[in-house]
């Protein structure tokens, strides 16, 4: 889907055409869709059809004229069948004459604010509408940071509760989204830092003091993002920890239980030989053999307790 708007007094209105329009944001967009924005602005096809892989890279290109910056954006899943609730995926932007251009091939909520026109009014050029993008990325980063937190605190809870697979797993998959947030800024940081030495940034006054702002909150989402990490990596080796111990203890407590029966069963066992035997001629055999036995036992429970196997 092709979507085209214009400013109006600091804010993105609808275009009815093309040649009226600033901004051009294509979502999904089709085979068609991509043919005819490659035509009309002369573009490489390679600006585009890059955003289809869910990987590529965060990087700045130049090529006859147009401009190319991918960032990578923060995506959350909701529905449950998701493997994982939080991703990363690649936001294509595309600087062409007096246009932006920007191209996303997953469902992200960065410009729901901008496409709804929910956004403060603000100037509005090329540049500046670039670092808008980078600074709701951040701010969507530290968002979803948050969620994650708070998500994991909810799992730490139920696993002091009970030590279940269902939980550990859970807390795999937040660190494993921690660490595609983490790389996702990192690379995004980079171009950040590449934009803030580029003459095209330099251009507009303004932009050029708001990319202190951007690479601000971007440096926060990365240090958010490497602290969760950190507390979850210890968490989970916490975890680990416990569940090793309490296979050890469990493991002792059925050791010294089978080492506690053996030795009755051994007297059976010896008593049960056809052979001559102390007490077979005696009338009370059975109750001394028997007394003997829960002797033994209760003398080795005794032992295993104060040795604290118990």
């Amino acid at each position: 889907m092709i979507q085209y708007f214009k400013i109006a007094e600091g804010r993105f209105v609808p275009a009815v055409t093309h040649h009226e329009a600033f901004w051009i944001h294509l979502d999904s967009p089709n085979g068609d869709e991509i043919k005819t924005l490659i035509e009309r602005y002369d573009l490489p096809e390679d600006f585009i059809t890059d955003l289809q892989d869910s990987d590529e890279n965060s990087r700045v290109e130049y090529e006859d004229g147009a401009t190319l910056i991918i960032i990578r954006v923060p995506i959350y899943y909701r529905h449950r069948s998701a493997s994982l609730s939080f991703m990363t995926a690649p936001l294509g932007i595309i600087a062409v004459q007096d246009k932006l251009i920007t191209v996303s091939f997953y469902d992200s909520e960065i410009l729901t604010l901008y496409l709804e026109a929910k956004h403060r009014p603000f100037l509005i050029t090329q540049q500046s509408f670039l670092l808008q993008i980078n600074l709701r990325a951040a701010i969507y980063y530290l968002k979803f940071l948050k969620e994650i937190n708070r998500r994991t605190n909810n799992i730490e809870n139920e696993l002091h509760q009970s030590m279940r697979n269902k939980e550990l797993i859970r807390l795999l998959r937040m660190e494993k989204s921690l660490v595609y947030f983490s790389t996702s800024l990192r690379s995004n940081e980079i171009i950040l830092e590449r934009l803030q030495r580029s003459r095209w940034l330099n251009q507009d006054p303004e932009a050029e003091d708001m990319i202190e702002d951007v690479i601000i909150e971007n440096k926060q989402a990365i240090e958010m993002a490497n602290i969760h990490s950190s507390i979850l990596s210890g968490m989970m080796d916490a975890f680990a920890s416990i569940i090793s111990n309490n296979l050890n203890v469990v493991m002792k407590f059925l050791t010294s239980i089978t080492i506690i029966i053996s030795l009755p069963t051994l007297i059976a066992s010896i008593y049960g030989m056809n052979v001559h035997l102390p007490f077979q001629e005696n009338a009370y055999a059975f109750a001394i053999v028997m007394g003997i036995s829960v002797l033994v036992s209760i003398s080795l429970v005794l032992i295993f307790i104060r040795k604290k196997y118990f």
